[in-house]
């Protein structure tokens, strides 16, 4: 009789709350429980990766290296703590880096074989996939803004040349003498690098024991309070490039890429083979359609696929749960991220 009244009580439950009321709470196909409590935003940059050589690098500089990363970790987490949209954070912590001349991009901008500087940038939206880019120009004094110009204020993704900066121009994006870009440092690497091109009678690369010598470029993933994801990244390209080469900063796919659906990714290295192996979009495919964390794709093609290609660098990257990778299969790659209650800022494998 007690067993009856319970089923009867139990089938009364469920008439007057909802069948649901009464089942277990169902767990996902993987067996996995829903996801992660996701923090309030994160955040990661990168300063470029290459042979960052212990040896020749003075406390006095790797200091100023840490400094910098912090100060420009600082600016993009402010934003994310004042409830900003992930493409501020990404902006305006790119706009610091560009101006600081330790990096190569903005100020810091290495030099082209015939002695000029010309720059790269993108930047992705990982709400509705709108990207803008900019390469080879030389008058734009923060290429990161004139990306998210081409972005929000053009039908089109990549300008290049003279065509973006009138596109600059006709925006109102500062524009500046280009000899702002010159540093002694980046200028003295190029007249080296020639020195040894006439020894060797073709185009040399300095001996990266000699110099601090890497694959210059910064960058910034974010995921703000709203679960949005974005990715930007700026260069100056390599050291003695012609032709008016490009990278695969600029390009989406190769450098940068953001999807909410998975994550944001910048890239640092070789362009040309991170162009040809489209290797932020396959971080994100890799996510997608296999299923893999992102730790696990980041690693995969970073120091898998990369290494044996025989390609050099890194990526940053972070998922919509607020996950956050930094492999490189380099010397070192500066870098940094932080979230709510963590807070990094690395140059070597530490």
């Amino acid at each position: 009789m007690m067993k009856e009244i319970n089923f009867f009580l139990a089938a009364l439950l469920c008439a007057v709350f909802g069948f649901t009321a009464c089942q277990q709470t169902p767990q996902h196909a993987d067996n996995k429980p829903d996801m992660q409590q996701r923090p309030a935003y994160a955040i990661a940059i990168h300063g470029g990766a290459g042979t960052l050589s212990r040896a020749i690098m003075t406390p006095e500089k790797e200091a100023a290296y840490r400094t910098a990363l912090d100060s420009a970790l600082l600016i993009g987490e402010t934003v994310l703590k004042n409830g900003g949209t992930s493409l501020d954070a990404v902006e305006k912590t790119i706009v610091f880096l560009e101006d600081c001349p330790l990096f190569n991009a903005g100020r810091g901008a290495v030099f082209t074989h015939e002695g000029k500087n010309e720059l790269d940038a993108s930047i992705m939206d990982g709400s509705n996939q709108k990207a803008g880019a900019v390469g080879g120009v030389s008058i734009i004094k923060n290429p990161i803004r004139l990306a998210r110009a081409v972005m929000d204020k053009s039908p089109h993704v990549m300008l290049v040349g003279r065509g973006a900066e009138q596109f600059a121009l006709e925006n109102q994006i500062d524009t500046i003498d280009p000899k702002w870009f010159f540093t002694e440092e980046r200028w003295q690497t190029l007249q080296e690098m020639l020195a040894e091109e006439k020894k060797n009678g073709k185009t040399g690369s300095l001996d990266p024991a000699l110099r601090d010598y890497k694959f210059g470029t910064v960058g910034c993933v974010a995921l703000d309070n709203q679960g949005h994801l974005a990715a930007g990244t700026s260069t100056g390209g390599m050291t003695n490039k012609r032709w008016n080469r490009l990278g695969d900063s600029p390009v989406i796919g190769a450098g940068t890429y953001a999807s909410d659906d998975a994550c944001a990714v910048s890239c640092t290295g070789h362009g040309e083979f991170f162009i040809r192996y489209a290797v932020a979009h396959d971080v994100w495919a890799l996510m997608s359609y296999k299923g893999l964390s992102l730790a696990e794709a980041a690693e995969f093609v970073v120091n898998k696929k990369l290494v044996e290609k025989g390609a050099e660098g890194g990526l940053i990257a972070v998922d919509k749960a607020g996950n956050i990778s930094l492999p490189f299969n380099s010397e070192g790659m500066y870098r940094g991220y932080a979230k709510p209650g963590e807070r990094k800022v690395l140059i070597y494998k530490e």
